[in-house]
């Protein structure tokens, strides 16, 4: 009797959404196998985790409060009341982390199998403008909790995007909501957290997702597209794949949630004095440290501002890597675009290390 009924749901569903449709086509998408085919999970994965980030934020919205005077104390209320309210606080903080980390294999996986190709330009760039949009995320959610360290690192990070010639001051203004870090800032990043840059990302992720669905997945420069090519069928093998990566990457979420638990802090207090040692999300201190190492002056120009304008300069450089990469555009070998690609994921390893042990 229940086969039947299922049956005959599934039929009139059918009738209004035409499943069979949409099962003929993504039967007809292929993916290919080859030795780099692991990289192409790590996109989904970055997917999965902005999922988790968005259910746990919405949990996280019912109690939290974007206010000056309520925030620290919501966050207390949401660890300490509220029932497993501490878990999804850490599931978030920690996602949010993974999420990112997660972007940047995905980013740079597609830069060495040189995916950003012809025809796959304009998917380069929206991926990239959801990276830009992560960091975005971390930087305005972790101001949130309005504790000290928050506090501190919010106003180092503005201060940096200060210096920026011409527009660095108006920019500041805009992200603080005045001249300084105050309740106004922590409302104003609680918008840009929870409503700007989701909606932003949101559009982006349609439009690379489309992109990728209909321009199928890019193989490596040094594989010839053969008719005998193995491959396997997106649906269901490549997406039960998937699936199973996705459950791998929640185990390892749940365990790093419950044994190292997001720590609250101490409460901001803008009149108290910089706690020693303030430093960045990992994300960022690569940058934070550069800063550090270039002197106060180069020649007649303030040390900090060459180095803000050089991190700009290299993001343009590298956004825009499918317009000036001639040689990779033609279906040439560049070696020097995986040397300098190799150089950046030392860099940013080796400065966040000396960054944490400083």
């Amino acid at each position: 009797m229940k086969p039947n009924i299922w049956r005959r749901f599934y039929y009139w569903l059918d009738e209004r959404i035409q499943f069979e449709d949409l099962i003929r086509f993504a039967a007809k998408k292929y993916v290919p196998v080859h030795s780099h085919s692991l990289w192409y999970y790590f996109g989904g994965v970055t997917l999965f985790l902005f999922i988790i980030q968005v259910v746990t934020g919405i949990l996280l919205l019912l109690y939290y409060k974007g206010n000056e005077d309520l925030a620290f104390e919501s966050i207390r209320y949401i660890m300490t009341e509220v029932e497993f309210g501490w878990l999804i606080r850490s599931i978030h903080s920690w996602s949010a982390n993974l999420m990112i980390l997660a972007a940047f294999i995905h980013m740079f996986s597609v830069f060495f199998t040189k995916a950003y190709r012809k025809p796959r330009e304009i998917t380069w760039l929206t991926g990239m403008v959801m990276l830009f949009l992560a960091l975005g995320f971390g930087f305005s959610g972790y101001l949130l909790p309005w504790n000290e360290l928050a506090f501190f690192a919010t106003k180092v990070g503005t201060d940096i995007v200060g210096v920026i010639p011409l527009i660095g001051k108006p920019i500041q203004i805009f992200l603080r909501g005045g001249e300084d870090v105050t309740g106004a800032t922590l409302s104003r990043f609680f918008g840009f957290h929870v409503a700007i840059l989701p909606g932003i990302f949101t559009i982006f992720l349609f439009i690379h997702l489309l992109l990728v669905q209909r321009q199928g997945m890019s193989l490596p420069m040094e594989i010839v597209p053969e008719k005998a090519m193995k491959t396997m069928p997106f649906f269901p093998n490549f997406l039960l794949r998937d699936l199973l990566l996705w459950l791998i990457v929640l185990n390892i979420l749940a365990i790093l949630a419950v044994l190292y638990p997001w720590e609250l802090g101490v409460k901001a207090d803008p009149f108290a004095p910089a706690p020693a040692g303030i430093k960045p999300e990992w994300y960022f201190m690569f940058m934070f440290q550069t800063l550090k190492y270039i002197p106060a002056h180069i020649w007649i120009f303030d040390g900090e501002v060459v180095g803000v304008l050089l991190f700009i300069i290299a993001g343009v450089l590298w956004t825009l890597i499918p317009f000036w990469d001639k040689k990779t555009a033609r279906g040439e070998k560049n070696l020097l675009i995986n040397y300098l690609g190799l150089f950046c994921i030392l860099y940013i390893i080796l400065l966040t290390i000396l960054g944490y042990l400083s």
